[in-house]
């Protein structure tokens, strides 16, 4: 149990890096706090909507992903072109971050926070 909520905890952090380094290449927020509750109420909104929409063929990944986009938008300034820039660099960088991570065996290849990363 304990190692499950501390991989949740440091997956989350990394997550957040990724937001915010989108953010402020997106939308010039400099604020981690906020980054890291984005991720958290993104990874939040990624599994109930996916539980219960992520079955239907095609359909369910769409709009797993779109409920991901809405927090995003809902949390940063410029709307659904700057919330999909922003996930795109996030994604970008979680990946650089856990492959380097990975390379010297610190963590596996996940995030929380950040979709399909």
């Amino acid at each position: 149990m304990i190692e499950s909520l501390v991989v949740f905890a440091v997956s989350l952090l990394i997550g957040a890096i990724g937001i915010y380094a989108g953010a402020k290449v997106i939308v010039d927020s400099e604020d981690y706090t906020y980054a890291l509750v984005t991720a958290l109420l993104g990874a939040i909104i990624w599994g109930v909507v996916g539980f219960f929409f992520g079955w239907i063929p095609l359909l369910g990944p769409l709009l797993v992903f779109v409920a991901y986009l809405a927090i995003i938008n809902a949390r940063y300034p410029g709307g659904w072109v700057d919330a999909a820039a922003i996930t795109i660099v996030a994604w970008l960088s979680v990946l650089i971050v856990l492959y380097v991570l990975a390379l010297v065996g610190v963590t596996g290849f996940d995030a929380v926070g950040v979709p399909g990363v």
